[in-house]
């Protein structure tokens, strides 16, 4: 018998359907039936027929139509909303939430990534959330957690005092906590450290973090049982993700609150998210998959709540879309450089040679990659040849220098999240081998949140020389170009306000670069007396890379709408082939119109890293015919090459997949 969750006012109430012919209408008044049932003043209906309601899907809100039968718009398990006339939405409904999309988790995958909690990478980590992949245990990390829950259930057994296992927590450290009382104990841990505020996680990132947790507790130093991790790992390949506010953690003792709020959905209590059913109670979405709520075991609630995820989970995102904007950076750069008739000479490899930081000659190869004319003829560079300019602008000339900062950033701050991605971060840790458990800091944050400090830093340069070269090519004294890139200007005002939003997100780039990792408070009566506040560097870290994206999108716009004005001079290829990608998506800026669709398209373009994909092999070409020593003698060569840089770009990235 086909049965729905339909949510009326603060309630949620499963209504049996036997006959599936019937209509919407009919299930709207079932579920009336039902919430007056338990109300002694029946809710405030006083005639039930009277009322007038509507019928939404809870996952993307399509209004039912109420003479529709169920069968034809429903399918059994769905979740739906009755909204009743006069009434505003329920205070407990959460909308999912808009602005990052929910394709991938529609799609039943059935590829795997094997978690062992030693080889996640950042970028395995990003496509778990995206939902392009589900998640399964290798039988090493099966056996490992076994062997760690033993020692626990004989610690128990034996009545001995261990931290978070027999006693209470932080300053409670010294309470004994009878064994009548342990599963209570952990429960209790869970709901009172579920306090965090603030807008859910989005789908993507509550993936993200409920897969990094799980590669932890794969360790096999947590003490968890294979009973629980199987069910998180159930709830992850259903994509059932619990409410997580995005606010709430200092980072030390972990990330207590968040991790708190995700294990609280797996016990079946407060919000969780599926694409079946949207937001909804935690139970009727867990049920809804056929999964039941975890029951906890002594020392689980501390095992699913003390670490480092939360910062981790987002950091991991930070630094994948800061490397590719950071690439990207380097191609619009580039075109900037050919529309204001700039000299390629700066870009000579014998002068960065001469400091050879590996990010600067990076930059600077692909520099020359797109624009060395005997490789790329442009009649652009062509047609200024012989002019009487012996320089240019630091913000072209020295885009090698500070671009290739940026990369060195990058690259460190990952490796500090790739190690954070695969290590054991709980108190305390359980040595199966040696037969004990220590009490340690692995839980502290610093790490994470002083690289995501620096990368907010590092990143932020990408934003702030991109707003100086869209100045240049806005300003006709400076661009020979005409003003705000628009004609029949003051009727237009062309790139006018699309410089100011530039400058405006480098303005409040400077304010979210200020470290958080600098700040510490003390907490929990000073038994935490110092912390991270890494969580925050993490979530700023992520505002400035977006920030950065925007930004070097209007420089792409910008320099686009320039190449208009020196028609019919062709760029080099590769950037040519930028441009025909830009055009396919945004027309030439003839006269004013809504640009802010603009340059939310163009971003989407750079998110999704298809300015890199278009011009890459590009650089990848150049690269392989004009640096012998770049060129692998094997596939599994890459990596002894001077500029594996480049080459590492293109080579086939190798996964545990299945």
């Amino acid at each position: 018998m086909p049965r729905f969750t339909v949510h009326v006012r603060n309630e949620w109430l499963t209504v049996p359907c036997k006959d599936a012919t019937c209509s919407i209408k009919w299930l709207g008044f079932e579920a009336l039936k039902r919430y007056i049932k338990n109300k002694p003043d029946n809710g405030g209906i006083q005639h039930i027929k009277d009322v007038h309601f509507g019928v939404k899907r809870c996952q993307g809100f399509g209004l039912l139509d109420n003479d529709d039968t169920i069968e034809d718009v429903l399918e059994d398990n769905d979740f739906v909303e009755l909204a009743i006339e006069g009434d505003t939405m329920s205070q407990d409904f959460i909308p999912s939430q808009l602005g990052t999309s929910h394709l991938y988790l529609y799609i039943d995958n059935h590829h795997y990534i094997s978690l062992d909690g030693n080889s996640l990478t950042s970028t395995d980590l990003v496509n778990l959330g995206k939902g392009l992949f589900k998640i399964k245990l290798t039988p090493e990390a099966e056996q490992k957690v076994v062997q760690s829950r033993e020692l626990l259930d004989t610690i128990v057994k034996e009545n001995k005092v261990v931290y978070g296992i027999t006693t209470g927590f932080g300053k409670f450290a010294q309470t004994v906590i009878p064994v009548s009382k342990l599963k209570e104990l952990q429960e209790n841990l869970l709901r009172s450290h579920s306090s965090g505020l603030g807008s859910p996680l989005s789908p993507e990132r509550t993936r993200m973090l409920l897969a990094l947790r799980i590669n932890v507790l794969a360790k096999g130093h947590s003490g968890i049982s294979l009973e629980t991790l199987h069910s998180m790992i159930q709830a992850f390949n259903a994509s059932c993700l619990s409410y997580v506010p995005e606010k709430g953690t200092v980072g030390a003792s972990g990330d207590l609150a968040p991790l708190s709020h995700l294990a609280l959905g797996l016990m079946g209590e407060g919000k969780m998210w599926s694409p079946k059913s949207g937001w909804a109670d935690a139970k009727y979405v867990l049920e809804a998959h056929g999964l039941k709520p975890i029951s906890l075991k002594p020392k689980e609630g501390l095992a699913l709540i003390n670490g480092t995820q939360m910062i981790t989970s987002l950091g991991a995102e930070a630094v994948e879309r800061a490397e590719a904007i950071a690439q990207q950076a380097d191609i619009i750069a580039a075109l900037t450089l050919e529309v204001l008739k700039g000299t390629t000479k700066a870009f000579d490899s014998d002068i960065h040679e001469l400091r050879p930081h590996p990010g600067q000659k990076e930059v600077a190869l692909r520099f020359r990659s797109l624009l060395d004319s005997d490789h790329h003829p442009s009649e652009i560079a062509e047609s200024h040849r012989f002019c009487d300019r012996v320089q240019d602008a630091y913000t072209m000339r020295c885009c090698p220098q500070v671009h290739g900062i940026v990369n060195d950033t990058i690259e460190f701050v990952k490796k500090i999240i790739n190690t954070e991605i695969n290590s054991a971060t709980d108190n305390p840790m359980v040595f199966a081998e040696r037969g004990e458990t220590i009490s340690g800091g692995n839980f502290h944050g610093e790490y994470p949140a002083k690289a995501l400090d620096y990368l907010a830093i590092g990143v932020h340069e990408l934003a702030s020389i991109s707003e100086r070269r869209i100045e240049r090519l806005c300003n006709p004294s400076l661009s020979e170009l005409p003003a705000f890139l628009v004609n029949e200007g003051g009727l237009n005002s062309g790139f006018m306000i699309a410089h100011c939003t530039a400058a405006a997100l480098v303005s409040e780039n400077k304010v979210l670069c200020h470290p958080s990792s600098i700040d510490s408070l003390s907490t929990s009566a000073a038994t935490e007396d110092h912390v991270s506040m890494g969580g925050w560097a993490a979530r700023k870290a992520l505002r400035v890379v977006e920030h950065v994206e925007q930004v070097l999108a209007i420089e792409l716009l910008a320099a686009c709408q320039g190449i208009e004005f020196l028609r019919p001079l062709r760029t080099t290829t590769p950037l040519e082939k930028v441009y025909d990608l830009v055009r396919a998506t945004v027309k030439p800026w003839i006269k004013d119109r809504f640009m802010a669709p603009d340059i939310e398209a163009v971003h989407r373009l750079l998110v999704d890293q298809k300015v890199w994909n278009i011009a890459g092999p590009y650089i990848e070409k150049y690269c392989m015919e004009y640096i012998p020593e770049s060129r692998p003698s094997s596939p599994t060569a890459f990596h002894n090459c001077k500029y594996d840089f480049c080459i590492l770009q293109f080579s086939k990235k190798k996964v545990n997949i299945e």
